[in-house]
């Protein structure tokens, strides 16, 4: 069987059975194209008749040509699919691909601020104007409740009880209640009660953030929004609208919160997704120790 025929099959399964999305089948496509270059420089056969062994020369070939773990491990899951559509569609009766296993990814711990880089950022909007009550609020809200940026901009005006001091956040269906220090309920506040007023386009608009056009607030201009504070608080560190998330969660833990409150507030479905911030606060505490410690120089 033909190689451009292994592919036509594969195609056609991940097309008309599995329905996968154009980016799926772009990224799969492309594994096994390359396998099959692979196979067609450095074997004298054809993907339908490659053995195990010559599987694990492949993937060691790419981990010898300095392709990262990720890569490496995109890549065996794009071989095992493939191999497990011939097997399943009668071209061949078993996978060489089943003993392929890859390797453990380091996992990379999120960057966080430190207390006095979060005071610095959320000193940085000037309430001086509309964009700067609202800038403040906005960036007061996400580190005091960790929600993720999808999250804030989802929110609606309804969302909000400043007198009990809590918002509402729905994701996914789920629906978690989120406190406010006595800042966020102030910055929140004034910003409801003075500013969004002003700001809205219609009347009957819900969005608790809205635009300099009075619309709700998209990703990307919050995005602008966040970086632009950074620089202006001459921040190295790169940060995003998670760095805050990834600060709250970090903060509450230094400090005696416990995992499963953490867990909540978050939104985690699985405490392992929030255990991460365990390994970055045990790291910090090394790192201190090994800086200020006579003994450890």
């Amino acid at each position: 069987m033909l190689n451009s025929e292994c592919l036509e099959v594969f195609n056609k399964y991940l097309t008309e059975v599995k329905k996968c999305s154009q980016n799926t089948l772009s990224s799969y496509l492309r594994d096994i194209r390359q396998l099959s270059e692979y196979i067609e420089s450095h074997v004298d056969d054809t993907l339908d008749k490659v053995t195990e062994e010559e599987l694990s020369d492949y993937i060691n070939w790419l981990k010898g040509n300095g392709k990262s773990v990720a890569t490496v491990s995109r890549a065996i899951a794009s071989v095992k699919c493939f191999y497990g559509v011939l097997v399943t569609e009668g071209y061949i009766n078993e996978s060489p691909a089943t003993k392929l296993v890859p390797d453990k990814a380091t996992q990379k711990l999120p960057q966080i601020l430190t207390s006095k880089e979060v005071e610095l950022l959320l000193e940085q909007p000037s309430c001086t104007d509309a964009k700067g009550y609202r800038d403040r609020a906005m960036l007061e809200l996400l580190y005091a409740t960790g929600i993720r940026v999808s999250e804030l901009i989802a929110l609606n005006i309804n969302d909000v009880n400043t007198s009990a001091g809590v918002i509402r956040c729905i994701s996914k269906d789920k629906e978690r209640f989120i406190p406010l220090y006595s800042t966020a309920i102030k910055a929140l506040s004034e910003y409801i009660e003075f500013i969004r007023p002003q700001m809205i386009a219609l009347p009957g608009e819900q969005a608790l953030f809205v635009n300099v056009s009075g619309e709700r607030m998209s990703r990307q201009g919050f995005w602008k929004i966040i970086k632009s504070y950074q620089q202006k608080a001459h921040i190295e560190k790169t940060i995003t609208p998670h760095t805050l998330r990834h600060s709250f969660a970090a903060h509450l833990l230094e400090n005696g919160a416990d995992l499963h409150s953490i867990q909540e507030m978050l939104g985690h479905a699985d405490i392992s997704s929030t255990q991460i911030y365990s390994q970055l606060v045990k790291k910090q505490l090394k790192d201190v120790y090994n800086k200020a410690h006579p003994r450890a120089k």
